[in-house]
């Protein structure tokens, strides 16, 4: 029964530690660059005509 319990508890600590981890990375602010890219992006696409296929 001692196994059963030390394995709970290092599952819980993993856990645990894996849950802190993921928490951080979601707290993150996304990169300047990454925003700067984006912006870019977003521009070109309001440049570009768009094209609708009439499929009736």
């Amino acid at each position: 029964m001692g196994k059963t319990n030390a394995k709970t508890n290092l599952e819980s600590q993993i856990e645990e530690n894996l849950r802190k981890v993921y928490q951080r990375t979601v707290e993150e602010d996304v990169p300047d660059r990454f925003k700067d890219l984006l912006s870019r992006l977003k521009a070109m696409d309001g440049e570009q005509p768009r094209h609708q296929e009439d499929n009736s």
